[in-house]
């Protein structure tokens, strides 16, 4: 057995393992690199926050706790950005209503204005044919790593 950091899938690619044992979440990264997985789960695992009641929170635990909660909630949102013509907007701001609300701002093309919505992931393609069929262009998904609600 040797024992390896980083990434480790790219050991059996290289010659220096046969097989190997890594933490994943999905798996997509093994699959990319030309492996699969075979056998039962090892180990399934979740992390879990706790204090002891009625105890004063350490230094630093409510930034802590707002990270986490940022980056769980940031895992079931996408950032979308859409150009549309203006007399488009309240139509696409319908469906694109974001947490508090959108960001609207004009383009340089006269009757444009650009979108940009915190959306549900579940659901973003369909939205994004939703948009598209009312004349949103340029629409654009992207991942959100953190985020404070």
């Amino acid at each position: 057995m040797v024992r390896l950091d980083g990434a480790v899938e790219t050991s059996v690619q290289l010659g220096v393992a046969d097989v190997i044992a890594d933490v994943v979440e999905t798996g997509r990264t093994l699959r990319q690199a030309g492996l699969e997985v075979f056998g039962e789960t090892i180990l399934e695992s979740e992390a879990i926050l706790i204090t002891r009641e009625g105890a004063e929170p350490p230094p630093g635990y409510d930034i802590f706790r707002r990270r986490i909660e940022g980056v769980l909630v940031a895992r079931s949102y996408v950032m979308m950005d859409y150009d549309i013509p203006v007399e488009n907007v309240e139509a696409a701001v319908a469906l694109t209503p974001g947490i508090e609300s959108p960001t609207v701002s004009p383009l340089h093309r006269d009757g444009w204005v650009a979108v940009r919505s915190m959306v549900p992931r579940v659901g973003a393609q369909r939205l994004m044919d939703a948009l598209w069929e009312i004349g949103a262009r340029g629409i654009l998904v992207t991942d959100i790593h953190a985020c404070r609600l």
